[in-house]
């Protein structure tokens, strides 16, 4: 090469580098552009005499300033603090919605057992009786305006799921034909990298990954395969496959996604495989927040109208006919998923005794090797039982119509519908059992000090027939009595012995005696005819606003009453929000401190680029002059001759 060629490879190669500093300076602004450098290398050297000479440069490749591994934090950084990000945005609703004192349902309960009270204080005013119907009016619609909005923001939480979906789709369809045109251009330029191709592919993958978590792999030929959930494929070299928005097979209602495969069959992906962008934070939510905001508000629904209407049927309205239920709620949900080759549903009711028990989670009932398998979703707790019925957390499970074959499975929620469905089951303020449908008295001419208890009714419901027969009790002598039922002629017991303040129970109620009775004391317990101005049922109604009748959120002893299970729910949604909150602002932290490493290093810097145009133009300058100085040479060489 002589010295003409020199200069022209010095020439290409500051020209190579002006083209690359100026391609940086115009795309400073660009999203996920990395920066770009030339990597120069000399020709082969000429062997001669005097040794080896030099025969310039050439430009080796234009690389692109990178690391894979900056990247990868990104990507990581950015996915969670998307995930975070969308998260908080669901679970602030029911934090408003659950902790704003108009809204919420404390001041709701606290005007029903308001209402409560006034019956209590004047039994006989119906106009008491009326708040009390409309406070327990306003109490269930409250309850059922809650649950509604958490049912919306549901319906939201799957629009949103749709959404997300389809944006994954376009991505991944982009992906695609990207990975086609790197291929095609590493084939058109001899393994030479398309780097321009290359930030552009890196950008729609941040942008993916925002949307959700997913895992590359780089192929040889340049192509990256992109997979989401525990692997499934969603890009491979130039072929795209698509998410699908599916409904759960054993919740209609319930968007969950799925993927489909070859052939078009849909393979359904759980919530849990999901994780990382916007759409595994808002199926975090639905499945950790949601669930179990809804199901704690049922849970409270289902276990005051429990109480109330257990203490109401031991009581007697106006009528003087025995109380009836006061609430009417939905018993728990037991759905067979679609897939099911058996047929019917086991029944599903709450147990009385274990009520306090029930939990806030859904569970899934699989008939597995010929034995049940009942799974606690909320912590994949799984117990086994060979028969039904079983009572668990609260529940009874009985087999009903169910008739399964292998790996056949039901969605019971024991509390999800509680809340929507709590209602009044009547309008007229007489049916108001304020009273006890019992009395009891002393006899006027009673001799001894003894004095006898009010009496309360067993239940509930009511657990004798005769509840309102006329019951005598006659001291034999001050250590013993008859028991006597005046209207079926029928002696109850003789010769009981007497124990001060020992309850004493027969046709279904139970009283105490206190007090040194004499031979020849009688003690009577009737009907409570004409005993409209009794409030004793009123009063315990009243007393269940402060009485603990509920267990914590994941069930066992009664240890809280309604206002603190619900203030429980409170507490548990702000305290989440705060935790969501706090990990959100800690990844945006990581965000910001991962892109701040990657701009250091692939970023443009115009101070860095301005001097790169310096440099490349006083070699481009440097390499003309070269070619001057070799002209003029040759020039004098020729005038040798002339």
């Amino acid at each position: 090469m002589s010295i003409f060629g020199i200069g022209v490879s010095g020439l290409s190669a500051a020209q190579a580098g002006l083209l690359t500093t100026s391609h940086n300076i115009s795309n400073a602004a660009t999203p996920g552009y990395s920066r770009q450098v030339i990597v120069q290398g000399t020709n082969s050297h000429l062997f001669t005499g005097a040794g080896f000479l030099g025969q310039g440069a050439h430009v080796e490749t234009v690389r692109r300033v990178y690391d894979e591994f900056l990247g990868r934090q990104v990507l990581n950084a950015e996915t969670g603090a998307a995930e975070m990000e969308s998260y908080s945005a669901q679970i602030s609703q029911i934090d408003n919605l659950m902790a704003d004192p108009a809204s919420g349902l404390s001041s709701a309960l606290a005007a029903f057992f308001k209402g409560v009270q006034d019956v209590a204080a004047n039994p006989t005013s119906v106009a008491a009786r009326q708040s009390m119907l409309s406070a327990g009016q306003a109490l269930t619609a409250r309850f059922q305006g809650l649950d509604q909005r958490l049912t919306e923001i549901r319906e939201g939480v799957n629009q949103q799921i749709s959404a997300q979906i389809a944006q994954v789709n376009t991505f991944s369809t982009q992906l695609a034909d990207i990975n086609q045109r790197i291929i095609l251009a590493r084939a058109a330029g001899t393994g030479q990298q398309p780097n321009d191709l290359l930030d552009q592919r890196d950008q729609m993958l941040k942008d993916l990954n925002k949307v959700v978590r997913v895992s590359t792999v780089t192929q040889g030929d340049g192509s990256v395969n992109v997979y989401v959930g525990s692997g499934q494929p969603l890009v491979v070299g130039s072929q795209s496959y698509k998410l699908q928005a599916v409904s759960a097979p054993d919740e209609p209602e319930r968007t969950s996604v799925g993927i489909v495969g070859a052939g078009g069959t849909v393979q359904a992906l759980s919530d849990a495989q999901i994780s990382g962008g916007s759409l595994g934070g808002v199926l975090a939510f639905r499945s950790q927040s949601l669930d179990e905001a809804q199901n704690a508000l049922g849970r409270i629904a289902l276990t005051l109208a429990k109480d109330v209407n257990e203490q109401h049927r031991l009581g007697q309205d106006l009528a003087g006919t025995l109380g009836q239920a006061f609430f009417s709620v939905a018993t728990p949900s037991a759905r067979a998923s679609t897939l099911n080759t058996g047929t019917g549903a086991p029944a599903v009711s709450i147990d009385a005794t274990s009520i306090t028990e029930l939990t806030t989670s859904d569970y899934r009932l699989s008939f597995v090797g010929g034995n049940y398998q009942l799974t606690r979703l909320a912590d994949s707790q799984v117990q086994t039982f060979a028969t039904l019925p079983q009572t668990v957390d609260g529940m009874t499970i009985a087999a009903g119509t169910w008739a399964p074959n292998a790996n056949d499975s039901i969605l019971i929620q024991p509390t999800r519908k509680g809340a929507a469905t709590l209602s009044m089951t009547f309008s007229d303020p007489r049916q108001i059992a304020a009273a006890a449908p019992i009395r009891s008295s002393s006899a006027l001419d009673n001799t001894g000090t003894a004095r006898i208890t009010g009496g309360v009714v067993n239940g509930p419901p009511p657990t004798a027939a005769n509840l309102k027969n006329t019951v005598t009790i006659t001291f034999t002598s001050a250590t013993t009595f008859d028991v006597v039922d005046t209207t079926a002629a029928a002696t109850l017991a003789s010769g009981v012995a007497y124990a001060t303040g020992a309850a004493i129970t027969y046709n279904g109620w139970t009283t105490q005696i206190s007090g040194n009775p004499a031979s020849g004391d009688v003690f009577t317990i009737e009907a409570n005819t004409n005993g409209v101005a009794d409030n004793r049922n009123a009063v315990l109604i009243g007393g269940l606003q402060t009485r603990n009748t509920m267990g914590a959120i994941a069930g066992g002893a009664a240890t809280a009453s309604y206002q603190s299970a619900y203030a429980q729910i409170v507490s548990a949604v702000g305290s989440k929000t705060n935790e969501v909150n706090a990990i959100g602002a800690a990844r945006q932290g990581l965000v910001a401190s991962a892109a701040e490493a990657q701009a250091s290093l692939s970023g443009v810097n115009l101070d860095e680029e301005a001097a790169n145009l310096l440099r490349y133009q006083q070699a481009y300058q440097a390499s003309a002059k070269v070619l001057e100085v070799a002209s003029r040479v040759f020039d004098e060489i020729l005038s040798l001759g002339r």
